[in-house]
Order: structure tokens, then sequence, then C-alpha cells
């Protein structure tokens, strides 16, 4: 079946459920040891816009990090899934597009375009919504092309962590763990540039920060 064009109206069990998820989050977050690398540059070189790209199972630091931050903002599918997630994200003060390929892809993509050329910042996940894990699909070196924003690839890992048994083990970090972040190198997408090409340099970027943040958090 094929799913709605718009948001679904909100619910009581989903606002409640978004509700306890955040406080637990937020409450988790403050007993973390965490360590940025490059974010002070990083966060300069994104005061005119820009792309933060990590891999979606190592996206729950951050989410809370970039709480309150509104010119940061996050697109998310018109799932199920997509409804309590973005109840989670907009409850910590982040802002949320809606849509995917094939779901408002051409409204969603337009807003993303006009937001990254007002200056916001898009929080992505490469490989997401559904995967494969590790693998860049061609949102972000398009969004990056046409915005003429730059691409900031990350790699976020957190220890000791529960991982979940989903496609993209979804790493939650124990209570007083260590999580480890780093920023590589801006990747700019020339208009001329090829997407694929562009795509690939995204991937190997993002894989190689994430070995090193890995290493970091090791005992």
């Amino acid at each position: 079946m094929r799913e709605p064009e718009k948001p679904r109206p909100r619910t009581l069990k989903t606002i409640l459920a978004a509700a306890l998820i955040s406080g637990l989050a937020k409450a988790l977050f403050a007993t973390l040891r965490v360590t940025i690398e490059r974010r002070e540059e990083t966060e300069q070189l994104m005061e005119h816009g820009g792309i933060l790209c990590t891999w979606h199972g190592h996206t729950l630091v951050p989410i809370i990090y970039f709480r309150g931050r509104r010119r940061y903002f996050m697109l998310v599918s018109l799932s199920r899934d997509g409804d309590l997630q973005t109840e989670v994200i907009q409850g910590l003060g982040c802002t949320v597009i809606r849509g995917s390929t094939g779901r408002r892809g051409v409204a969603a993509t337009r807003e993303v375009l006009a937001k990254l050329k007002a200056g916001g910042v898009l929080a992505f996940t490469p490989d997401g919504p559904r995967g494969p894990a590790g693998v860049v699909q061609p949102g972000a070196v398009y969004f990056a092309q046409r915005a003429g924003v730059p691409i900031v690839p990350a790699g976020i890992a957190v220890a000791p962590r529960w991982e979940a048994t989903t496609w993209d083990r979804y790493q939650i970090p124990k209570p007083f763990a260590r999580a480890h972040w780093i920023y590589g190198d801006p990747i700019y997408v020339a208009p001329e540039d090829d997407l694929d090409e562009a795509r690939l340099i995204v991937q190997r970027a993002i894989d190689r920060l994430q070995t090193q943040a890995e290493a970091a958090v090791q005992p």
C-alpha cells in the first residue's frame, strides 16, 4: 500500500513515546565523555550552510548534541518510524523536513535546497533510511552540488555500547561511555562533477573516519 504524501496526524501514543525517549536520551548524554575532533573549525565552516554526513547507525550522539540549534535540520521519511523520529527530533529543538524518494520527494528536495542556500545545516545519513548500511546514496552529493555547500563527513563511535539488531546496527551508548567524534575535510561537489564518483569519495571518507573513531574508544 502506498504511504500518504503528507505526514499523518500526531497521536498521543507517539507524543508520549517521543517524550520518554527524549528524556532518557538527554539523561544518558549527560553521563557521556564526548570528544569531538576539529569541532571549532568545522562549525565555523558550517556558518554559511553545509551537510554533515555520518552512517545511520551512529546518529544518537549528534542528535542530542545538536539539540536546540534551529539552523540544523534533518530529512525524515514519511514512514510510521519517521513519525516517532520526527517527534523526538523536534522535541529536542531541531527542524525536520518530511519526505524521501517516492514520498513527497520533490517538495522535500525543494525545502532542503532552500534551507541550505539560506545557511542551514543538514544533518544527513547518506545510507538511510533503509540501507544498505555503509553505502552512500546519491542524495547528499546531489544536495551539495545544487546548493553549492560542502559535505563534511564524520565518524562517530561509542564504547561500551549496545547494538540493535536492525539493518544499521544502531549504536546506543551505555551510561558513562566514551564517545569519539571525528570531522573530516570538507568535500565540495562542483556542477561538472560526476555524482557517482562524488558519492564514492564521501563513502570512503566516512569509512576512514569511522575506523579512526572506533580505534579511539577502544581500551
